[in-house]
């Protein structure tokens, strides 16, 4: 459960390393969850990355705390909020992504994301 104010860490190699979330997309929604997109501010980076600090971006959250039901009645949360910063394109920004992302990624039409993850749960 993201909302805005909320900082996560960026599961990618764009160069920021802490975003805080301060809107959601796609109508009047308080809390975005696995799979919506997010505009974010870049509160840390590295040197020398494609994003810099006070950056404003798009991201689509890829991992949340809060966790999700699936259809079949089973129920996956993670360790972390974490997001992936994208483009206009709805493509990452990055050309890696660290750790496991949900498959609700698929239903969303983020093809790019689910096949640059080392781990699809």
């Amino acid at each position: 459960m993201i909302q805005e104010f909320t900082v996560l860490s960026v599961a990618d190699n764009s160069g920021a390393k802490k975003v805080m979330c301060f809107r959601i997309l796609g109508g009047r929604k308080k809390f975005a969850n696995v799979g919506d997109i997010i505009v974010v501010a870049v509160k840390e980076a590295i040197p020398g990355g494609t994003v810099k600090k006070s950056d404003v971006c798009k991201a689509v959250v890829v991992r949340s705390k809060k966790g999700l039901k699936r259809k079949d009645g089973s129920f996956i949360r993670f360790s972390d909020n974490a997001a992936v910063i994208i483009n206009d394109q709805m493509e990452p920004r990055g050309t890696r992504i660290f750790g496991p992302v949900a498959r609700e990624l698929r239903d969303k039409q983020f093809m790019k994301i689910l096949s640059l993850a080392p781990e699809v749960l």
